[in-house]
């Protein structure tokens, strides 16, 4: 009995091999689908038919730039976790330069702001005029406090102004 044959490797790492694989399913960033939101969200759910993207370029995400075959794998994907968690994600105000710049000493601190977030309409609903409603969501401090903390709030206060 002789010796198990060895497999030769070909080349020293795999380095051109995962610079391949690590673009090769990139998707768009929030920042970008959050100027698609604001600017040409009816007109990238009535696209027209491209037979080279799936289901032709007629079902797709907005929220997570992504084609699909029919209107019932948009519908399921629109309950997955993968998508709830990029609505939550896109509530909160895309990073912008200005903000970068604050954050470098340029500037007071500003909070970014939350909004209301929405799974799109449907084709039939943009046909007859619905569109993705982003609206900016007020913070109240007060609103967020139970009223019985809010309570003890006002009694403190007003026993250190007596």
């Amino acid at each position: 009995m002789g010796m198990v044959s060895k497999r030769k490797k070909m080349h020293y790492g795999d380095t051109h091999l995962q610079r391949r694989w690590r673009v090769r399913n990139r998707r768009r960033d929030l920042d970008q689908i959050d100027d698609d939101l604001q600017t040409r969200s009816g007109e990238l759910i009535n696209q027209n038919v491209d037979l080279d993207k799936p289901g032709f370029a007629q079902f797709y995400c907005v929220h997570c730039a992504k084609y699909f075959i029919d209107d019932t794998a948009m519908q399921a994907h629109f309950r997955t976790k993968v998508h709830k968690r990029r609505l939550k994600a896109l509530e909160i105000e895309p990073y912008s330069i200005e903000e970068a710049e604050r954050a470098a000493g340029r500037g007071s601190f500003v909070k970014p702001k939350k909004r209301a977030m929405e799974t799109q309409p449907s084709k039939e609903d943009v046909v007859a005029g619905k569109r993705i409603r982003v609206e900016v969501v007020p913070e109240d401090t007060d609103a967020t406090d139970s009223p019985s903390t809010s309570k003890t709030k006002r009694k403190k206060v007003e026993k250190m102004e007596t």
